[in-house]
């Protein structure tokens, strides 16, 4: 029986999520046949597992190669698909989403869990990499977004940095509290042009030089960010084309997930087995609303647990490597 989507944004407590994990984990290992067939090739009996520990996480490169969908008598049941950008001569990861609307659920909740009432920002997204191609989940967001702000301020830009500096400082003078959600290389590219003293704007970068500008480490990005926008910390989402779900960062790169998202750190050489908190390995992710796909997902990020349950993004493995869990990439 497929779990109640409504109940998961519902979660307020550690036993609501196992016990969330479990039956959704039941539901997608009898119902998506590509996660149905990565657990029969690992043995695993469904009706043994009974904690998120002992769910098979799978790896993230499936989404390049096989229609990951909760829908074993009808694959093509999707509505809307999710690309990623990619790397030139690679497949990109595609996310069958069933119903976009649990998508649009998930973050909007998310957004007024860490931020509150959407209605009272401004959304300006300096997204060029992301809107000049087609199918990225985060354009999809951040329109939306900008429509549920209601504000005729609020939008897109691509390379008008000019009329972006013209529109933050407005909104400074009006005291508008505002969200300039921007992909790193862009918003580098806006204080080179004009340097900021911002006191009622966030500055949300997604990551990504997107080949345009040397990769930095986060400490200087971040720096120079602050000097630039004249704010005192730098916020991140952390989310993927895989999906449904994002966690936020205030500042420091230390991460918070909403009640149905959780990362847990996997050993790099047993991806079966899970790391104390303060120690670095592969994270794995747990999205309920993800439920019409897969729920369980082993990144190829590297980060580290903290004990508040917040986790930090460290980098990526150096190479696709699975140990163990690459028994069905093709």
């Amino acid at each position: 029986m497929k779990p109640n989507i409504d109940s998961i944004f519902c979660i307020s407590s550690a036993d609501e999520f196992q016990k969330a994990a479990i039956d959704i984990f039941r539901f997608q290992a009898k119902e998506n046949e590509i996660y149905h067939r990565f657990i029969t090739s690992l043995k695993i009996k469904t009706e043994q597992v009974n904690t998120v520990q002992q769910i098979p996480f799978l790896p993230i490169e499936f989404f390049k190669n096989h229609t990951v969908v909760s829908e074993k008598n009808n694959v093509n049941a999707h509505t809307t698909v999710f690309s990623s950008s990619g790397t030139t001569g690679m497949n990109q990861s595609k996310h069958f989403v069933t119903d976009v609307s649990v998508y649009e659920k998930s973050y909007l909740k998310a957004f007024e869990q860490f931020y509150g009432n959407i209605e009272d920002y401004c959304i300006l997204a300096l997204l060029p990499s992301y809107l000049e191609r087609q199918g990225s989940s985060l354009i999809h967001m951040a329109a939306d977004l900008i429509e549920k702000s209601k504000r005729p301020e609020s939008g897109f830009y691509l390379s008008n940095y000019d009329e972006l500096i013209s529109k933050l400082n407005q909104l400074e003078e009006q005291k508008q509290k505002t969200l300039l959600i921007g992909v790193t290389y862009a918003l580098l590219d806006l204080i080179e042009k004009n340097r900021f003293k911002l006191n009622h704007t966030f500055v949300m970068e997604t990551g990504g030089m997107k080949g345009k500008r040397r990769e930095m480490v986060r400490e200087e990005l971040h720096q120079m960010l602050c000097n630039g926008f004249g704010v005192s910390c730098i916020h991140s989402e952390y989310g993927m084309t895989e999906l449904l779900s994002q966690a936020y960062s205030n500042g420091n790169g230390i991460f918070y997930c909403p009640p149905w998202m959780r990362v847990m750190i996997r050993d790099t050489n047993d991806p079966f087995a899970y790391l104390p908190i303060n120690k670095t390995g592969g994270i794995n992710v747990i999205d309920l609303a993800n439920i019409n796909s897969c729920s369980f997902i082993a990144t190829q990020d590297l980060g580290r647990l903290y004990a508040n349950d917040s986790f930090e993004v460290l980098g990526r493995f150096d190479n696709s490597d699975i140990r163990g869990c690459n028994l069905m990439i093709e």
